[in-house]
């Protein structure tokens, strides 16, 4: 039934799938993020200290993805909320790097077990092997079209 209320050109398209399942199962945590007057750009840059600890400002915008300049506006917002901060890097004053605040990293601990409870409820159709199938073959693409942001 669920398949006759899109299009099946559509339906074909793993692209047009995985957006649209990112789309419906991120409202939650969307709606969590808001409450502490963020959005998911944000997320990804706490969850990237969090993976990485104290980097480099481009650093962290090139392993996020993210243009610089978008990055700077992240940024920005949450070190205004108190959740990161940025400091000359000694060896090169020339690099700004970031780093979690304590209330930063308290913060992210929370969001993390919320996306990672969100993203199990979205995915509770697919058994445990299924949905490391998934992840699998998602990440190989996203590898293999990985390309760093040149933009910059």
């Amino acid at each position: 039934m669920a398949e006759n209320r899109r299009p099946p050109t559509l339906l074909g398209l793993p692209s047009y799938l995985a957006g649209h399942v990112w789309r419906i199962g991120n409202e939650p945590l969307v709606e969590e993020l808001a409450g502490h007057g963020l959005r998911l750009p944000h997320f990804a840059v706490l969850a990237g200290l969090h993976d990485f600890g104290p980097v480099a400002q481009h650093e962290l915008a090139e392993r996020l993805g993210l243009n610089r300049s978008h990055l700077v506006g992240y940024l920005d917002h949450l070190e205004v909320a108190g959740l990161v901060s940025r400091v000359r890097d000694s060896d090169d004053r020339r690099r700004q790097l970031v780093e979690a605040t304590a209330s930063g990293v308290v913060l992210t601990a929370e969001l993390i077990r919320t996306a990672q409870k969100v993203e199990r409820a979205q995915f509770d159709a697919l058994t445990d092997d299924e949905l490391i199938t998934l992840t699998r073959l998602l990440r190989k693409v996203l590898d293999a079209n990985d390309v760093p942001d040149r933009s910059d």
